[in-house]
């Protein structure tokens, strides 16, 4: 059950316990996220069951660069998300219910078949709770991979439930103030980070941030990200994406130049560092020698790895299916 009910003189709600906000709603009132509501009985998911988009992917789309390079997975998103981020690229289907294709867990898991597997994407998976959890394990059983895309903010009792079941996530850390977070997207930071601290050294993981101009792009801002990562003390993976403006933030594209800037400075603290939405961005390099070990371009894959192992010196890559 994942809700409580609260009451007073005036009035009888249910709060949401699934992510942090804790949406306390009266009969008949929905979350921030849009698909968990109060239906009269507690809180239910509106969206169980029905999917928004469904697609095989490259994985390296997730994007996930460490993880079966070169694969394609079977990628499933429903509606809704409990963050309403300014920027978002995906807000015809996280910032609304509509009425979405039908579908089952055994149906999804049939899907994954054929491909590496599963992954919840597309809007804030986490929102799909139940949906996750009654799937993930028939894919498992299949032989196939659980990977999770998300934006971090859900319970530490609930990310909890699903870790058994995932192999790979990818988290959005938008930011690395409170500021932004509250200005942006309507959640915490620290939200976030305790998630990336639960899933560190028990998933393979990889971090995304989209670089905004005069948002997020001090490059003081990148380094105390970057200085963060490096103290979780596990390998990963760091995606610094490219802007462009879409939904309600307007704001000029980022400059390329003052992007690779900040991969520079990003390279200093963490071992693998990419540049998304930009021409050239994808290279893997071997941390020891600086050798080019993974070329990637457009989904495009070379990889020039020995057993798992740099080609010059022998360094061994971080990641798994390599």
């Amino acid at each position: 059950m994942i809700w409580r009910y609260r009451s007073s003189m005036e009035e009888k709600t249910a709060s949401c316990l699934l992510c942090p906000q804790h949406c306390r709603l009266r009969s008949g009132q929905t979350g921030r996220c849009h698909v968990r509501g109060n239906q009269g009985n507690g809180v239910e998911p509106l969206n169980y069951g029905e999917a928004a988009s469904w697609h095989l992917d490259p994985i390296e789309k997730k994007p996930l660069f460490h993880f079966y390079p070169g694969s394609r997975i079977f990628s499933v998103g429903g509606f809704g998300c409990n963050l309403n981020c300014t920027f978002c690229q995906n807000y015809e289907i996280s910032q609304s219910r509509q009425k979405g294709l039908r579908v089952t867990p055994e149906e999804l898991a049939r899907q994954a078949r054929g491909s590496l597997g599963l992954c919840f994407t597309y809007s804030e998976p986490t929102t799909w709770f139940e949906m996750i959890r009654d799937t993930a394990p028939l894919v498992r059983q299949n032989g196939g991979k659980v990977v999770l895309v998300s934006n971090g903010t859900i319970a530490s009792r609930y990310i909890e439930e699903l870790i058994p079941f995932l192999d790979a996530v990818n988290i959005d850390i938008k930011a690395f103030t409170e500021e932004f977070y509250q200005k942006f997207c309507g959640g915490r930071l620290s939200w976030v980070l305790d998630t990336v601290e639960r899933l560190a050294g028990r998933v393979h993981l990889e971090i995304t941030t989209l670089v905004i101009p005069d948002a997020n792009d001090d490059p003081r801002e990148i380094r105390e990200l970057g200085r963060w990562l490096r103290q979780l003390d596990t390998p990963l993976a760091w995606h610094l994406s490219r802007f462009f403006p879409a939904y309600q933030l307007n704001t000029p594209p980022t400059d390329p130049q003052q992007l690779r800037k900040l991969w520079e400075l990003a390279r200093e603290e963490v071992e693998y560092v990419y540049l998304g939405n930009i021409a050239g961005g994808g290279t893997t390099f071997c941390p020891q020698c600086g050798q080019k070990v993974i070329l990637r371009e457009n989904y495009e894959i070379r990889n020039l790895l020995h057993n798992g192992k740099c080609p010059a010196c022998g360094r061994g890559i971080f990641g798994v299916g390599l």
